[in-house]
């Protein structure tokens, strides 16, 4: 099993009118594939109501908001915005990957760009999304999907776990972050997944850090949540596994 993290810069870029503020966790859980997601930004008129879902999550999750008036009817600022900033990104040469966040077939042009350049493009949408936006992404992810399968998952978990050292508890949304992350990971036939790589998946989610929680490492927070167990491999690799 291959332990190696991906260490890219990746950017999200986020249209808030045609995205749901809901799909947000698995978004950011699934471009871990492609490294850290150190830029995030979300465009959109602030001013619409209907974007009020996003703006109550952008603070959280860090997303940079970029304003855009509707200067004329049926035209939408946010998609040139979006574009041309994805260029300017493209062009500094610092950014390995992207995510585009839209069901806007509008962006087809601005993803071929982008992979002509040798960069992969994921691309998360509804399921009515183009199929021409679709096809030119190299990973086209149907967020409703990832929203239902997140729904009906079981949620085995405490109201809270104390850390080892009886400090501060370990939270249920931390334990639902990290199975999220275990199971967005690649896992070996036996099922265990590298802790780096859940680790990496993880933060791109938030910005927790062990020692909030009374734990020096990762691997020991992972093993006080009941359902994981750590193995430590010989050559220094640590894994983790969901157990029922």
């Amino acid at each position: 099993m291959n332990d190696l993290v991906p260490t890219g810069n990746v950017a999200l870029l986020i249209d808030a009118d045609n995205a749901s503020h809901t799909a947000i966790d698995p978004v950011l859980t699934a471009l871990a594939d492609l490294g850290t997601v150190n830029i995030r930004r979300i465009y959109g008129n602030w001013s619409k109501v209907a974007l009020k879902g996003w703006s109550e999550v952008a603070l959280r999750y860090a997303l940079d908001p970029q304003q855009q008036f509707d200067l004329t009817r049926g035209k939408n600022a946010t998609d040139m915005k979006m574009t041309i900033d994805a260029m300017d990104l493209l062009l500094t040469g610092r950014v390995t990957g992207f995510g585009i966040m839209s069901s806007d077939s509008d962006f087809m042009p601005l993803v071929t760009r982008i992979r002509q350049q040798g960069l992969q493009v994921y691309g998360f949408g509804r399921a009515n999304t183009p199929e021409g936006f679709r096809q030119a992404c190299n990973r086209f992810i149907d967020v409703e999907t990832l929203e239902k399968t997140a729904a009906e998952m079981p949620m085995p978990l405490p109201p809270a776990i104390l850390s080892k050292e009886g400090k501060e508890p370990v939270d249920s949304a931390l334990v639902r972050l990290l199975i999220d992350a275990y199971d967005a990971s690649k896992r070996d036939g036996q099922g265990f997944a590298s802790l780096g790589e859940v680790g990496q998946r993880a933060s791109n989610r938030s910005s927790f850090d062990t020692r909030n929680y009374g734990f020096s490492r990762l691997s020991d927070l992972v093993e006080a949540v009941p359902g994981f167990v750590v193995e430590r491999r010989d050559g220094g690799g640590v894994l983790v596994k969901r157990v029922k």
